[in-house]
């Protein structure tokens, strides 16, 4: 399918910008953090608790933040589906972090910095006050430097699957000393124990992947195929093509390999270059993801960029097989692709619909976001009746 740069349909924002009327924020904004302090929301996270009410999370990154010390997480409740917002609670040493509920127990799972400890909190009492992981039976679940975003978590074979990114590579530069591996445990075991957790191989990065191309692999997904297969489906860094990838990792049922083939493990994938979140949706036997697509105008014009530095494209896209990729409908779009980003979403199925949070680059009343990944904004959005 051909992305025209302005989309139509139901679900597309339009936006007018003039001189005399600055175009309003997409969504319902839940944080807003000006570009002059320094700090910059990141990693979103979107939870639907059992009770119907919705909690979401961001961090702070950025040169006035903390994030290479101990990171600061806040979490924010809405009682009305998404109409407004309040921040219950702010947690230090928490970073690119994922909430999510399991047997009826709150929980959120990143590092505790960047490229810090991989860690795990639960909260008692909806997100207001969360415990400490001080060691190997509270939540620090291993030591070292790790990587990971907001990812979604997989319940498969009576398992909870997680991947995550080893930092400690030999060549300590962005993309370089990234190497991947998925985290399991039974379902019925305490995540809060580092003993529950079992971990495969770390698969390190390798410069002659795609013709001696491969820049990066991070942020993967734990996905279940049609066939039963556990793979682990990661962003890909490609910076010699405008025509983005992802890579397939496959996972040994007990959780404890990881083996990849370069010659058939990359596949086309829609705004892959960026980050994505993939989930199946039983009702329509169709995955779905949330993408930054880079639209076919763009890729004429600007032949050669990273394609990883287009965000102002939010796409749904889906696929049956988890190999073949369409977009189904544009979002959100904005003509600028240079301080305006909408990314990094995080999504769950409510029904018919899609609710999802948006690390959203924007204007306001500072000038805008430093840049379109320094993003400004938290925001919300839903996606009605996603299928049609």
């Amino acid at each position: 399918m051909k992305i025209p740069f302005w989309g139509t349909g139901l679900f597309v924002c339009w936006f007018l910008i003039s001189s005399s009327l600055a175009a309003q924020v997409p969504g319902v904004v839940i944080a807003h953090s000006l570009a002059s302090s320094g700090q910059y929301i990141g990693s979103p996270s979107i939870c639907i608790l059992s009770n119907g009410d919705y909690l979401a999370s961001h961090d702070f990154f950025g040169p006035k933040s903390t994030e290479h010390s101990s990171a600061v997480s806040h979490v924010y409740l809405s009682k009305n589906r998404g109409k407004s917002w309040t921040k219950i609670s702010q947690i230090q040493g928490q970073f690119w972090s994922k909430l999510f509920e399991l047997n009826g127990k709150l929980y959120i799972m990143g590092t505790n910095k960047h490229h810090g400890n991989t860690i795990i909190r639960n909260s008692l009492d909806g997100g207001f006050t969360w415990s400490e992981p001080v060691d190997a039976e509270h939540g620090l679940l291993i030591e070292g430097e790790y990587h990971c975003a907001p990812m979604p978590f997989l319940e498969h074979n009576g398992r909870l699957w997680r991947a995550m990114e080893d930092a400690m590579g030999p060549i300590k530069k962005w993309g370089k000393r990234y190497g991947t591996f998925m985290m399991s445990m039974p379902l019925d075991a305490d995540p809060m124990l580092a003993a529950s957790w079992t971990k495969t191989n770390v698969l390190r990065y390798d410069s002659t992947y795609l013709n001696n191309h491969f820049g990066a692999w991070i942020e993967g997904n734990a996905v279940l195929d049609p066939q039963g297969q556990v793979w682990n489906i990661l962003r890909v860094d490609n910076k010699s093509t405008m025509d983005e990838y992802a890579a397939m990792v496959k996972i040994s049922a007990d959780g404890k390999e990881s083996s990849f083939d370069p010659e058939h493990g990359f596949i086309r994938f829609p705004g892959g270059a960026k980050k994505f979140s993939i989930r199946f949706d039983p009702k329509s036997k169709k995955y779905w993801t949330l993408s930054n697509v880079i639209p076919d105008t763009t890729k004429v014009k600007h032949s050669g960029k990273n394609p990883a530095s287009f965000r102002n494209t939010l796409a749904l896209c889906f696929s049956g097989d988890l190999k073949n990729w369409e977009v189904k409908q544009v979002i959100f779009q904005h003509p600028d692709e240079i301080k305006h980003g909408f990314q990094y979403v995080d999504w769950q199925f409510q029904g018919n619909h899609i609710v999802l949070a948006c690390r959203t680059a924007y204007d306001d009343e500072d000038g805008g976001a430093h840049n379109n990944h320094d993003a400004n904004f938290l925001t919300f959005y839903r996606i009605k009746r996603f299928r049609k």
